[in-house]
């Protein structure tokens, strides 16, 4: 049998072309409350395993009233709500603004991109051009990323 040499590169290791090649995370448990019928809540879930964070997805028919229950207004209601280390992470937000959020620890309840924008993680489609990400907290919503 013929010997055959190892390869004169490296082999680097990749994502799944679906996921990206991102930022990795510390990961964490996360819970995320999504419609029972919604494919792309569990795309996100899977996203997020992917980056290292263990899930757990609810299926509910209750978004809005736990969203109102975290201070996510009507107009910023995102596809799903996620709880991630301590904050209220609302839709199909990129893991690197989330591992920002994790660092950052800021003072406020959380994060939501609203609605379920084409082209984001777990969602399929091309992204429309830039998506803001907003601050949920005691006063109005602000810009927390644009993506």
């Amino acid at each position: 049998m013929p010997i055959i040499p190892p390869p004169r590169f490296p082999i680097i290791p990749v994502c799944p072309p679906s996921l990206g090649a991102e930022p990795t995370s510390a990961g964490g448990d996360v819970t995320l409350y999504k419609n029972p019928q919604c494919d792309c809540c569990e795309g996100y879930a899977d996203y997020l395993r992917h980056h290292g964070f263990k899930v757990k997805a609810v299926p509910t028919n209750d978004l809005t009233v736990i969203g109102e229950k975290y201070g996510i207004p009507d107009s910023l209601q995102p596809c799903h709500i996620s709880l991630i280390g301590g904050y209220v992470v609302g839709g199909h937000i990129p893991i690197e603004v989330v591992n920002r959020l994790l660092s950052e620890k800021p003072q406020i309840v959380g994060i939501t991109l609203p609605g379920m924008p084409e082209g984001t993680r777990g969602m399929p489609g091309k992204k429309p051009g830039p998506l803001q990400i907003f601050e949920i907290g005691k006063g109005p919503p602000k810009v927390y990323a644009t993506v």
